[in-house]
């Protein structure tokens, strides 16, 4: 006799196709903030080096425009004027990133921004009138209980760094949901791509006059060999920011794909590869404690991901 195997392969849901891009983006999160760490350990002024990568991302972004490969956006004053306040969030986020990043180890910098979930449900129930459910807000517990163990236990602690990535938490939460407006209205010219590089470009003009105020006489040949700022380090910082501008421009082109939901899932799965990364590449210690506190943490994103995907697949039902 023949036994006669009846197998049914089963639909694949959607989602996963949609969270592909995730996994590259999760990837190429990883050289920025290497790179970032060893340009500031050499170059310890976050300002300038934020300026040099807005700076960088503007080049790609006129050259993109200028060799056809993307079509150029219709941008008047009004959308220009619109748009201000998204840059200036994007402008104030990234550079508290890398103040943080130049402050502690950048796997603690990760660990404090694991927190964007706990920043994304008060901005929604402050200005978009979205009440959290007990759910929500018991998701929320695990996040902000293991990022406080792992400060607690961090050895490169500093209420410097610590203020910096939660300011970054808050800054890019504001420019996510502008983004979302933005990228809503289907006015075809201001696509993801272009939406960034325009933001992207008008970060470096926000810059500029502040970097050459306060930072300007240190990028004279004189100060930087003086500094001992080589080619080596500026090799570092071009492709640091090279890698910048790459990695935020993916996470937009998911951001404009896919829902908020899976966006987090994205983020954890890319917290999760940053940690891991840093701590093998800087060889930064870290205590059971610490290591505790860092998965609780990144468990609270899961966790607060599967809620609020449950949460709008009722909703959809509903509708």
């Amino acid at each position: 006799m023949r036994a006669h195997l009846n197998l049914r392969c089963r639909p694949i849901h959607p989602s996963i196709f949609s969270l592909t891009p995730v996994f590259p983006c999760s990837l190429s999160g990883v050289p920025p903030g290497s790179f970032n760490k060893q340009v500031l350990k050499a170059f310890p002024h976050p300002l300038t080096c934020t300026w040099l990568q807005f700076g960088v991302g503007s080049l790609l972004a006129l050259s993109m425009w200028a060799v056809k490969a993307h079509p150029r956006p219709n941008l008047n004053e009004d959308t220009l004027k619109s748009i201000l306040p998204l840059a200036s969030v994007h402008t104030l986020g990234n550079l508290l990133t890398n103040v943080s990043l130049g402050a502690v180890a950048v796997s603690f910098t990760h660990t404090i921004k694991a927190m964007e979930p706990f920043f994304s449900v008060l901005l929604s129930s402050i200005f978009l009138n979205e009440k959290p459910t007990p759910a929500v807000l018991l998701s929320m517990l695990p996040i902000v209980g293991g990022v406080a163990l792992a400060s607690a236990t961090e050895m490169s602690f500093n209420w410097a760094g610590f203020t910096a990535a939660m300011g970054s938490n808050l800054t890019f939460q504001s420019r996510n949901v502008l983004s979302k407006k933005f990228m809503g209205k289907g006015k075809g010219s201001l696509d993801n791509i272009n939406l960034f590089s325009t933001i992207t470009i008008l970060a470096f003009c926000l810059m500029t006059p502040v970097v050459l105020l306060t930072d300007g006489f240190l990028l004279t040949p004189a100060a930087l060999k003086a500094s001992g700022v080589g080619e080596a380090i500026i090799r570092q910082a071009l492709a640091a920011a090279v890698c910048f501008h790459a990695y935020q421009q993916v996470s937009y082109m998911i951001l404009a794909r896919v829902s908020p939901v899976s966006h987090s899932i994205g983020n954890c799965l890319k917290r999760v590869i940053v940690i891991v990364a840093s701590v093998l590449f800087f060889r930064n210690p870290m205590g059971i404690q610490n290591m505790v506190g860092t998965a609780i943490a990144l468990a609270g994103v899961f966790a607060y991901s599967q809620v609020k995907r449950g949460q709008n697949a009722a909703a959809a039902k509903v509708a």
